[in-house]
């Protein structure tokens, strides 16, 4: 026998064996989380060049699946809320951005995500606690969900139905399909008018759009008698305006600005603010 023939073919058994002890110590989870990401970055690379696919999101693989939320939530625009520090982001259902503009019925511009902004805020108040359902993980790291306001409501529907939200096929499956072209009949909301769709305003705006995760809240979550307008008018001026007056309806209160709410005409006269003359 050629003895150094044997020690070679011994040393390359005693490689393979020990290589497969290796791999029986490396953790079953590392190696299922390594073969989920090779896949979703394979899935990823598929999406993009056919664009027939959802959005694969990393986060969903690894991140626990968390429980529901419920609480008073402040309102960051027409699609998201926060709760409890946490940014939740209406499952299926695509608002005007904070800073879009659309055209009323007159033709005239407005601030049609601030408007829908407001529109939320106003129904979350008028039955709290809200109450989110887990989805998913978004592309900004943002809880994804179904909610519902205390009495049962669905928060996205009713966006959807009063033409402040639009039904987002993309995500939705045409979940609100019906209720979108019910507002479209009725010509309410943003339906009243002409407008683009967020997606698409975004895709213009790309370059300077601010990402969702450093947003501050655009409403703050107030109680529901706290329903007096601080505005801050292009002159700088102070001015509230009381439920009922002529302007209020289409004023719209932008935190950042400084602007607030106030529980009563006495809070805001103390504040500094005066009462709108009409």
């Amino acid at each position: 026998m050629d003895k150094s023939r044997y020690d070679d073919r011994s040393s390359s058994l005693r490689k393979r064996t020990g290589a497969g002890r290796r791999w029986a110590s490396v953790p079953m989870r590392l190696v299922f989380v390594t073969v989920a990401a090779a896949c979703a970055l394979v899935t990823q690379f598929v999406m993009h060049n056919s664009g027939s696919l959802p959005e694969i999101n990393l986060q969903n693989v690894i991140k626990p699946r968390p429980v529901a939320i419920a609480g008073v939530a402040s309102v960051i625009d027409g699609d998201t809320i926060e709760i409890h520090g946490q940014r939740i982001r209406f499952n299926g259902v695509d608002a005007p951005e904070s800073a879009q503009q659309c055209d009323d019925a007159n033709g005239f511009h407005y601030q049609c995500g601030a408007k829908s902004a407001a529109a939320l805020d106003a129904f979350l108040a008028a039955s709290r606690p809200t109450q989110c359902t887990f989805v998913s993980w978004d592309r900004y790291d943002r809880y994804v969900g179904n909610c519902r306001r205390a009495d049962g409501a669905s928060v996205a529907a009713w966006m959807v139905e009063n033409g402040q939200a639009l039904d987002w096929p993309q995500y939705s499956q045409g979940a609100y399909a019906v209720l979108q072209e019910k507002a479209k009949a009725a010509r309410v909301g943003i339906w009243a008018g002409t407008f683009e769709a967020p997606w698409d305003w975004r895709a213009e705006h790309r370059a300077d759009k601010e990402q969702p995760s450093t947003i501050a809240p655009l409403l703050a979550a107030s109680p529901s008698a706290c329903n007096i307008k601080g505005n801050i008018n292009a002159r700088g001026e102070h001015i509230y305006h009381m439920p009922g007056q002529e302007y209020y309806d289409r004023t719209v209160i932008t935190t950042s600005k400084g602007e607030r709410w106030f529980c009563s005409a006495e809070e805001a006269v103390a504040a500094g603010w005066r009462k709108a003359k009409r």
